[in-house]
């Protein structure tokens, strides 16, 4: 059987437990047309790059589906007709990934780093309030010449 990534974005005001719910419900639609989805992702409520159907974030999923294609085709129309989905993609693969999406990988690198609020930046000093500017001294300038109009 041929391989797919399918890709949907959810509506922003859904919660994730909603999300989870269409997966297993498009999961079960796979299976009912005898294919199997090997994997599914979960990358999280994220902004788009620009408004979709008044839309400025999507909860996005991606399914690695082993089915033929009639269990696709009928996958995507009930994608199209949810009002939940406010965009799918479905691309045939030739091989099922098998590590973590370069989506997940970038998840899993930012918990690596750690929170990085509140940490010191290397030997930099630290630079303290920023608003003293009027309390230091000028050194060896001279006072500016008043401004001609």
């Amino acid at each position: 059987m041929p391989f797919y990534e399918h890709v949907f974005l959810a509506r922003q005001d859904l919660a994730a437990a909603q999300v989870e719910a269409m997966t297993e419900t498009f999961s079960r639609i796979i299976a009912d047309g005898n294919g199997t989805v090997a994997s599914n992702e979960y990358w999280g409520l994220r902004s788009l790059a620009y408004r979709i159907a008044k839309n400025r974030k999507a909860h996005y999923v991606m399914l690695s589906i082993d089915a033929p294609a009639p269990a696709v085709a009928e996958l995507e129309r009930q994608v199209a007709l949810n009002e939940d989905i406010i965009r799918y993609m479905t691309v045939r693969t030739e091989t099922l990934p098998t590590e973590p999406s370069a989506m997940m990988k970038r998840g899993e690198r930012e918990r690596e780093r750690g929170d990085r609020d509140g940490a010191p930046r290397g030997d930099r000093p630290d630079r303290g309030d920023r608003g003293d500017r009027g309390d230091r001294p000028r050194g060896d300038r001279p006072d500016r010449a008043p401004r001609a109009y």
